[in-house]
């Protein structure tokens, strides 16, 4: 019987079939999980977060090698992969183009850099979705990529969830309107809410601040109109947002409350004042000239 030869990119092909089938039943079951634990497997679309985070500046960053496991997001096939590139369709184009990509990888022919953008320390896919797939089922550790940068003023993960995107959305409009990332840059590292609506309860005590400051104002009218809400929330911040989670930290209160963060803190302790004064001595506690004011102040508003 005469031999058959097979070379190694046809072998390769075939092997590109049960690879594909693989990864797909491992894609499905990623995402069963994550309906089971109520974990988001999907992949993060670049436009929501472009959006959410409110971001408009690109910086081309040239040819990189990046790390695969900082790709969680597409600009147009977010609902094709999973979480971590797994695919999750079955259709016959996408599997050939699967299988090519996979059977240049594994004969050494390789395959042309991705094109990405990168928002922190998340990449998200213009251009090499399969190429992400195929590297991560080889598990390689790095990918070449054209990298196009969003500088952002909001921390963002690979893992991260519905939930905290929300409150990441939250925190861009806010940094919007007070200027906090600009005027006080240590801002994004001391305010950090574990829970949605926190960051319009903070705007609401910048505004309160704001008519304080200018009740307070020794200038005339027409000047004190011009107090802006970003100078307001840098005086704030300053003077009554650090000394009370100063006052917070110090006392060590933060362990009694596990999973929470000073900032989330700070708003139960600003909307219960009243009654921590007259059970616990708030006053004593908080001797800020500037803080008694902002709170007799808040004690008049409500």
């Amino acid at each position: 019987m005469e031999s058959i030869n097979i070379d190694a990119e046809t072998l390769a092909y075939i092997k590109s079939e049960s690879e594909f089938s693989q990864a797909r039943l491992k894609g499905f079951l990623e995402i069963i999980m994550g309906l089971i634990t109520g974990h988001n497997m999907h992949l993060l679309s670049f436009d929501e977060i472009v959006e959410k985070l409110r971001l408009t500046q690109t910086i081309y960053k040239g040819l990189q090698d990046i790390p695969l496991d900082h790709i969680a997001g597409s600009t147009g096939r977010y609902e094709d992969f999973t979480r971590h590139f797994l695919p999750r369709t079955g259709d016959r184009r996408d599997k050939e183009r699967w299988r090519n990509v996979y059977t240049l990888a594994v004969t050494g022919k390789g395959f042309p850099p991705i094109d990405v953008y990168k928002v922190d320390q998340v990449y998200f896919v213009k251009d090499g979705n399969h190429r992400v797939s195929v590297a991560r089922k080889l598990e390689w550790p790095t990918i070449q990529a054209y990298v196009t940068e969003l500088p952002s003023s909001i921390s963002l993960e690979p893992d991260v969830a519905p939930r905290d995107l929300l409150i990441k959305e939250e925190c861009a409009y806010f940094l919007e309107k007070t200027n906090l990332d600009q005027t006080r840059p240590d801002s994004k590292h001391h305010i950090d809410f574990t829970e949605p609506g926190g960051y319009r309860n903070l705007l609401n005590h910048i505004e309160l601040h704001r008519n304080m400051l200018s009740l307070l104002a020794t200038a005339p009218a027409q000047v004190k109109s011009r107090i802006s809400l970003s100078d307001a929330a840098a005086d704030w911040y300053d003077h009554v947002y650090l000394p009370i989670t100063a006052a917070v930290r110090n006392l060590g209160v933060i362990k009694q409350f596990p999973n929470r963060s000073e900032t989330d803190l700070y708003i139960w302790l600003i909307q219960h004042q009243a009654e921590l004064r007259e059970q616990h001595d708030l006053d004593k506690l908080l001797q800020s000239e500037i803080v008694q004011e902002f709170l007799d102040y808040l004690c008049r508003e409500e």
